[in-house]
């Protein structure tokens, strides 16, 4: 194989109580990227559309994964990589993430695959150290395996995929401004009430539960964040608004997506979904704020070859 074209998903973590541990996998919104093997024995990034992103190997997050992952094999194997983005950086959908995951899952692929999916996932979060300057798996596991991925533990690295509903429907509203991970996260607070913790682990504990058990209802009063939610949340705007707006509707649960500044409304099936998503667009269309709007499905596959 001397070439491949993939789409690589976008992606929600956190999951309101999952903080760096808990993310899963969209199925209509991602970039589409084409990976060549060249004769240079360099990475090099040879075309990016869609966004402004860096060029530079060493400051583009594909390049920097795919070099984490020839460095371990001994590779001197070069690499072009072409990046069709429909993920906006800043977004909180794993835009960083759909990048890395997408770009070494594509030279696992050609290289005859030497990682199973989960052993890529270090490699991928090198780029998100690059973009966050914090190597979480939260996006790129979801990206790579698909369905709802649970991070039990970083050092080692040891990722759980976990059951996919079938009825979950997800309503993404992403307010056109750019809100960057790494100034997310400096406003977060360093420790938490043990009270707020208990309750985090409770939600936490209660929602993987309820993806085994297609308990929806569960799940939904499993969407509580006592710890991140409150702090980021004004960073959105009318967050609180969107949010009561998504419940009266008949969404299961409402939370932010990632970093922010996308919301996420958990729903159960198409018809519900539905209306969420035209209540919160009619709601922000009255406010003149510019959007983006998606609907989607889990996707249980993860990055798909085109």
């Amino acid at each position: 194989m001397e070439e491949i074209k993939i789409f690589a998903p976008a992606t929600l973590a956190n999951l309101s109580c999952g903080f760096d541990v808990l993310g899963c996998c969209l199925d209509s919104v991602g970039d589409e990227m084409l990976i060549k093997k060249n004769t240079i024995n360099e990475v090099k990034i040879t075309r990016i559309t869609g966004q402004l992103l860096p060029m530079e190997t060493n400051e583009n997050v594909a390049g920097v994964a795919v070099q984490a992952l020839l460095k371990s094999l001994n590779s001197t194997q070069g690499f072009d990589i072409e990046i069709d983005k429909h993920i906006k950086p800043g977004s909180g959908i794993g835009s960083s993430a759909a990048s890395s995951a997408g770009a070494v899952y594509a030279v696992n692929k050609i290289l005859g695959e030497p990682f199973t999916l989960k052993e890529l996932i270090p490699f991928a979060m090198e780029g998100e150290r690059l973009a966050s300057g914090n190597a979480h798996a939260d996006n790129v596991a979801p990206a790579l395996m698909g369905g709802f991925n649970l991070v039990r533990s970083y050092e080692p690295l040891e990722v759980i995929s976990l059951p996919s509903p079938p009825e979950i429907r997800v309503v993404i509203l992403h307010p056109l401004i750019e809100l960057k991970t790494k100034d997310s996260r400096a406003i977060l607070k360093q420790s938490v009430h043990l009270k707020d913790a208990v309750s985090q682990w409770g939600n936490l504990g209660a929602l993987i539960s309820s993806l085994y058990t297609e308990d929806y209802e569960l799940f939904g009063r499993s969407l509580e964040d006592k710890i991140i939610e409150p702090v980021r949340s004004i960073l959105i705007p009318y967050f609180d608004d969107l949010k009561k707006i998504a419940l009266e509707r008949g969404a299961l649960g409402f939370g932010i997506s990632g970093s922010g500044p996308s919301v996420f409304a958990m729903c159960k099936g198409d018809v519900v979904a539905t209306d969420v998503r035209e209540a919160m667009q009619l709601f922000y269309k009255v406010k003149g704020i510019d959007f983006d709007l998606h609907q989607s499905k889990i996707n249980t596959q993860g990055i798909k070859i085109l």
